[in-house]
């Protein structure tokens, strides 16, 4: 099969995805298929060059949502030389504009919500869920309502996704989702880590991974660490990495300020490479209490790493982590952060051990990425089969 899947951006520092849908692309052509990815970059980026999926930048777009001419243009005189096309994420022009230039056409496209339906935003923006209901008719409905399916990572994200717009309408399917285990030398990539961060030498840390944002609950982490460390004075070797970048200073700065009197909190910018690995690998634990999370790809990649997880029940891959004894799962509250961190710092030695083996046991179980590509190659290979398998619930 020949597949364009189209993105907003490559930048890594967007979070998640675009390292999922590069993992999944290696994947693909790893089969046979061909893989391009369609973005609204501009064609001299640098994570463009540097992506090692061929991708065609066709931005940059105007405003943050980012419409393009162009974008819509090049589609709908290059589509019917791909079979099938996969958009990644809505609310952006890369969805509205594949819509515009397919819906009408033979070539069948897949969504990939990420979570952007959750009913979270609803709750916690509301004069931007307002927006969004204006201008949802015309644009993001129809893009689900006309897709070959809407495709979810986990049933709670189906399940939520119904409960924030109406009207509703799409076929829905929930494929297994996931990346690769790194191919690395891991004591290496922890050398790399604690030559950049000496003062994690020989230390205990717990690593938060991922956008410094309000969605991750990051105000919440570090309160209860800087509390639980101040009940615990005999315990100063343990420390909090937050590990990140931030697309707003004043959000970063406020942080910075709430870990000021605690010196064992460390913020490192944002990791790459063996270096990110080596954080993962040489954490006691990563932790992650999310007031919403789609998937977690951090979660998942800490798992490859035999790295147990302390994550929130918001976090929508929870269950699977719960099953398996890898990690700990509690609420998105101060109560609940406290005791993530309580519990594993309570475990004995050997119960780490034999969760660090669950975690990785988990992570082949459910998450590796040959077991999330033929997840979805049955997805786009069914749809000329039975269309019929693919319900379409609507409201």
């Amino acid at each position: 099969m020949k597949i364009f899947r189209s993105i907003h951006s490559v930048n890594p520092a967007f979070g998640g995805p675009i390292e999922s849908v590069k993992q999944s692309s290696a994947a693909l052509i790893d089969r046979g298929h061909e893989v391009e990815i369609i973005s609204l970059d501009a064609p001299d980026d640098a994570w463009v060059r540097e992506c090692r999926v061929p991708v065609i930048a066709l931005g940059p777009g105007r405003t943050r949502y980012g419409y393009s001419r162009r974008f819509s243009n090049w589609l709908r005189q290059k589509h019917a030389e791909y079979d099938a096309a996969i958009i990644q994420g809505i609310w952006q022009y890369n969805s509205f504009g594949v819509w515009r230039a397919l819906h009408r056409t033979e070539t069948p496209y897949y969504v990939f919500p990420h979570g952007m339906l959750d009913p979270w935003f609803k709750q916690t923006y509301p004069l931007k869920h307002l927006k969004k209901l204006s201008y949802w008719p015309w644009s993001e409905y129809r893009v689900l309502r006309d897709a070959a399916a809407v495709l979810f990572t986990s049933e709670e994200e189906r399940r939520l996704a119904r409960e924030s717009f109406s009207p509703y309408r799409c076929r829905e399917a929930v494929v297994n989702y996931g990346t690769a285990a790194p191919e690395i030398d891991f004591a290496n990539a922890r050398e790399d880590f604690l030559s950049a961060f000496p003062q994690l030498r020989d230390q205990r840390y717990l690593l938060f991974l991922g956008r410094l944002h309000e969605k991750k609950n990051c105000e919440q982490l570090i309160k209860a660490f800087a509390a639980f460390v101040a009940s615990t004075r005999s315990d100063q070797s343990l420390h909090l990495v937050m590990a990140g970048p931030s697309a707003d200073r004043h959000y970063q700065q406020h942080l910075e300020r709430l870990a000021g009197s605690t010196p064992t909190i460390i913020f490192t910018g944002m990791l790459t490479g063996p270096r990110k690995w080596g954080a993962f690998s040489g954490a006691d634990a990563f932790i992650l209490p999310s007031h919403q999370e789609n998937f977690g790809i951090a979660v998942v990649e800490a798992l490859s790493c035999a790295t147990p997880v302390l994550i929130s029940n918001k976090v929508n891959i929870w269950r699977e982590i719960a099953a398996d004894k890898a990690g700990f799962v509690d609420t998105d509250d101060f109560a609940g952060v406290t005791r993530l961190i309580e519990g594993w710092m309570n475990t004995s030695r050997n119960g780490c051990v034999t969760m660090q083996e669950n975690a990785r046991k988990c992570f082949t179980r459910h998450f590796e990425i040959r077991r999330a590509t033929d997840s979805l190659l049955e997805i786009l290979k069914s749809r000329d089969k039975d269309e019929t398998k693919i319900p379409v619930p609507h409201r």
